[in-house]
């Protein structure tokens, strides 16, 4: 079998409907570099659309009924939302499913450090990276700083024009002999991912003359040097001018060390979108604007955004989270049909995609693929059958049935989709939230879009996958049910 690429079957207006929905989806990347932000963003846009809070429903004993938009959000870090169908919900939902985090560099409880006139903070990388990957590159600096007294400090440095960068230092290329004979997992060890945050010390003897220096005179009745981490008080200082933040709240913050710049279009036919973090808001952007597209659904359609996905899904906000089991059996609260025999009903006769990512061939490393089984860029959206790594380990195996009816959809609708598997047997493997979903008995399979350079800082796609994925959603909220 040969997939044709898309480019070449698009019309006029469709070409343009593309382009606007690539625009759209770089800035989205530009305004969500965290799971926090991505929330944000998200309520923001639906709210607009007519989606109301699901706890404030609750509050208000308020219920719901064909064509009603639901939400709920979890720590500010994962979202759900729901479009109430004509048919009762124990009969099942379609559902999207996708993760809003990426690999990054999370910034520790105790972090800061001076050392060669330089102040530093320590990381600790989150999900699968390439360490030597993070060296070198304009670094930026997003999360929260939670005070004692309970207030929160957003952070956002590195992306502006006008913002200061931060970056982990190399090896120079003349010293790097004994560097360059390790191992590439070991030419960069994780605890040398410590970013470079300052080199000008406080002025110490300024504030002495001045008689303003209450840290220098802390550092004389100690009996230390006036000038001991100067570079670490110096960055301090500015913390607690522009932010009101002291180095112990670093204990109570959530920052994330991201590659800085904005989504950017690549090559010379501007065909493809080079951005961080698209593994996995490629899809969650895809499934975000096919829920804002449908309107009277005959099945409830559901999208659920978590956070975690890329350390195994773990946590309140993760996949094996009860959050959106709870959020179902609200929602049917408030729908008149809630009953635990009920909830059980309406997950097991669910349809499901889980909206994750695929590995793109990358002609350049054509020995870790089966070209006969991979994702093309420029090919359409794709479909796992299957993920996890060796004999399958770990893998939701979708069922044949389940694949079949998928395709009917998608020949009717004139979705353009692919196959594939994540590399070459043996070779590795990787794992979505699917098998998770899977647990309830519904039918589930992994579809999205070919990413090339997957985990790295800059990952790439093509916009016309990126455009039937959202078609692709829309197919199957309006048609899917087994």
């Amino acid at each position: 079998m040969e997939n044709k690429n898309v480019w070449e079957t698009y019309s006029v207006a469709q070409l343009q409907e593309l382009e606007d929905h690539a625009k759209e989806y770089m800035d989205f990347l530009d305004r969500g570099k965290t799971e926090r932000e991505c929330v944000d963003v998200i309520v923001n846009k639906i709210e607009e659309e007519g989606y109301q809070e699901l706890q404030a429903l609750i509050k208000g004993k308020k219920t719901l009924k064909k064509g009603d938009k639901v939400y709920a959000v979890c720590m500010n870090k994962s979202i759900v939302m729901f479009q109430i169908g004509e048919k009762p919900m124990a009969e099942g939902m379609n559902i999207l499913g996708a993760h809003i985090d990426s690999p990054r560099l999370d910034v520790k409880q105790n972090p800061m450090y001076e050392d060669g006139g330089f102040a530093y903070l320590d990381t600790h990388y989150y999900g699968g990276v390439k360490k030597y990957q993070w060296v070198t590159i304009p670094l930026a600096i997003h999360g929260v700083v939670v005070k004692k007294d309970g207030t929160t400090v957003e952070v956002n440095i590195g992306e502006s024009e006008d913002d200061p960068v931060f970056f982990i230092s190399d090896l120079l290329i003349h010293l790097a002999t004994e560097q360059l004979e390790k191992k590439a997992a070991k030419v960069i060890e994780g605890e040398a991912l410590d970013v470079i945050i300052g080199n000008k010390p406080l002025s110490f003897k300024k504030d002495k003359e001045e008689n303003k220096g209450e840290e220098n005179k802390k550092d004389e009745k100690d009996g230390k040097e006036p000038g001991k981490d100067a570079v670490k008080k110096g960055v301090l200082a500015i913390l607690k001018e522009s932010y009101d933040i002291e180095e112990e709240d670093f204990i109570s913050a959530e920052l994330e060390v991201v590659p800085a710049g904005k989504a950017r279009e690549a090559g010379f036919d501007r065909s493809m979108i080079l951005s961080y973090g698209q593994d996995d808001r490629v899809c969650a952007f895809s499934s975000l604007k096919a829920m804002l597209e449908i309107e009277d659904v005959e099945r409830t359609a559901c999208c659920i955004l978590v956070d975690k996905e890329e350390i195994g899904s773990v946590g309140a906000t993760g996949m094996q989270s009860r959050f959106f089991e709870n959020m179902v059996a609200e929602v049917m609260e408030l729908a008149g049909e809630y009953s635990e025999l009920n909830v059980r009903r309406c997950l097991a006769s669910s349809c499901m995609l889980s909206s994750d990512v695929s590995s793109a061939f990358d002609p350049s490393f054509a020995s870790s693929f089966d070209k006969k089984n991979v994702a093309y860029l420029g090919n359409g959206m794709v479909f796992n059958k299957f993920t996890g790594a060796r004999g399958k380990s770990g893998s939701n195996d979708a069922n044949a049935e389940y694949l079949g009816h998928i395709r009917m959809i998608f020949e009717k609708e004139q979705v353009h989709f692919q196959t594939a598997e994540l590399g070459r047997v043996d070779l590795g493997g990787g794992g979505t939230i699917a098998y998770i979903l899977a647990l309830y008995g519904m039918n589930v399979i992994d579809s999205g879009v070919a990413v090339l350079n997957m985990h790295a800082p800059w990952e790439a796609t093509s916009k016309a996958d990126v455009y039937e994925a959202k078609r692709g959603y829309v197919a199957f909220l309006r048609n899917a049910e087994m």
